[in-house]
């Protein structure tokens, strides 16, 4: 049985749709206790901007779902919480046989290869987010080999990749811990945290939103978590949501 911080439940599935599509039953049939809920396989995972997330069975697919009132600031904050959470349970997880880091918005990167990925997804009432379910897949034992970036698994690092409940149990105390210290410090600490293990901040980079894309060179990330891109120029671009590329890396 995987043990949980206090104040959350667990729902395991053998199969579903997709762990956020549950979260979402979940809202519906208004249950108000936090949950970790986890597939051994997903039959439609996704994720960031409607894409297809392979879910093989070795693999953790689960997501959070938070039954609590959130602003849209404070809720868009939870993206890097669970970032810096899933980066932690992968540093360790593989320990010093890699170089574990964050690419924004927060994919975690082992030696600049995706390891995961997360999808955040709420619903509003009385101009309110009402919940919050936040989508974390994790590659422990496969990794699919036809993407645009460079993708790999845990089990490329060590003898034998975590099950998924073990991965979770890791997952979700670290979760906890970054969560506690977001709400009594506010997200400055999470941001300092996080922009220690950014990728490639400092270099080249590349920002490709949805009309135009963007060169130059990251320069931060600012307080409310925009990427900030400096252009020849040297011009600020502030980038709020976007796909990103390292030219020397990708």
């Amino acid at each position: 049985m995987t043990d949980l911080p206090k104040g959350y439940q667990l729902r395991y599935l053998t199969e579903v749709d997709s762990t956020n599509e549950e979260a979402r039953r979940m809202a519906a049939a208004h249950e108000t206790i936090p949950t970790w809920i986890i597939a051994d396989r997903q039959t439609a995972g996704r994720g960031r901007r409607g894409r297809a997330w392979q879910s093989p069975v070795g693999n953790l697919m689960t997501t959070l779902y938070l039954p609590i009132g959130f602003d849209a600031v404070k809720a868009g904050q939870l993206a890097f919480v669970a970032g810096l959470a899933l980066e932690r349970t992968v540093s360790s997880l593989i320990g010093s046989h890699a170089t574990v880091s964050l690419k924004w918005p927060n994919d975690v990167l082992v030696d600049g290869k995706k390891a995961s990925g997360i999808l955040l997804e709420s619903a509003m009432r009385d101009n309110k987010i009402d919940w919050v379910a936040i989508g974390l897949g994790l590659n422990l034992a496969h990794h699919p080999d036809d993407t645009p970036y460079p993708a790999t698994s845990l089990a490329v690092y060590t003898d034998a990749p975590p099950g998924n409940l073990a991965a979770l149990q890791i997952l979700a105390q670290a979760f906890d811990d970054v969560l506690r210290q977001w709400r009594n410090g506010g997200f400055g600490p999470v941001l300092k945290a996080w922009r220690a293990v950014a990728h490639g901040l400092g270099g080249p980079i590349v920002a490709r939103l949805e009309n135009e894309t963007f060169e130059g060179i990251f320069k931060d990330i600012d307080d409310k978590g925009a990427l900030l891109l400096q252009t020849e120029t040297g011009d600020i671009q502030t980038i709020d949501a976007g796909d990103v590329f390292f030219p020397d890396r990708d």
